[in-house]
């Protein structure tokens, strides 16, 4: 589904990727690991079109797509939810779904399917978004992602912050999408958790990936290792 193959990332003479090499397959959830600062954001971003990178260091279903536009990425159907949320402040909760909804691609998931996924959120479906608790901000943030029917969901460290009620509730709704053969990269910063949720995943450090591995065979000495940069 997803190869990447020798992507390097640029902030304008900073190097934040070298030649980072990476797959994602249909369906499976891929775990990216690594402390702050090591290029897990900056490789989503170059993923969705944030970061312009080389046209070949991208390949979706065999199409080199690297580089493309955030709107073209978005309707090959790679999308991403970001840290911070990034809700519009101005919007009810189901004004920020149905705006992705109207952008997004035709499928299965939408407004009124997530409300019916999410009897919490429906009950505040009117409040502005962003005066919810965090926990409610992130559903509504990966609702607004899975309304625009990805076939391929980034979601950057979704658990940031969140009590451990709230971080069971996003990854009860990533569960579902995955269900439906959604594929999803998971950038997380609590390690056990990503090797928990995840079938494959990359360690990243200073900007280049140093192990990767099947999630439920990890080594977490190795992981810890990797991760801190031993």
């Amino acid at each position: 589904m997803l190869r990447v193959e020798q992507l390097s990332a640029y902030y304008g003479l900073f190097q934040a990727l070298f030649e980072v090499d990476l797959r994602v397959d249909e369906g499976e959830c891929m775990a990216l690991i690594g402390a702050n600062g090591a290029g897990k954001s900056t490789l989503l971003r170059s993923l969705v079109g944030a970061v312009k990178v080389s046209a070949d260091s991208v390949q979706f279903d065999g199409e080199a797509v690297g580089g493309a536009s955030e709107r073209k990425q978005l309707k090959r159907g790679i999308t991403l939810v970001p840290e911070g949320r990034r809700l519009f402040p101005s919007l009810s909760v189901r004004e920020n779904i149905e705006l992705a909804q109207r952008h997004g691609r035709p499928g299965r998931w939408d407004t009124e399917l997530l409300f019916q996924e999410l009897p919490a959120l429906a009950e505040v479906q009117n409040r502005p978004a962003t005066a919810l608790s965090g926990g409610q901000q992130q559903l509504v943030a990966i609702s607004r992602a899975l309304v625009t029917n990805p076939r391929l969901l980034l979601c950057d460290e979704v658990s940031l912050g969140l009590s451990p009620y709230a971080v069971d509730e996003v990854y009860r709704l990533l569960n579902m999408a995955r269900q439906d053969g959604m594929s999803v990269v998971l950038v997380e910063q609590n390690v056990q958790r990503a090797l928990a949720e995840a079938d494959r995943f990359y360690c990243v450090q200073k900007g280049r990936v140093v192990l990767d591995g099947v999630a439920a065979e990890a080594d977490h000495h190795a992981v810890a290792n990797a991760y801190f940069g031993v």
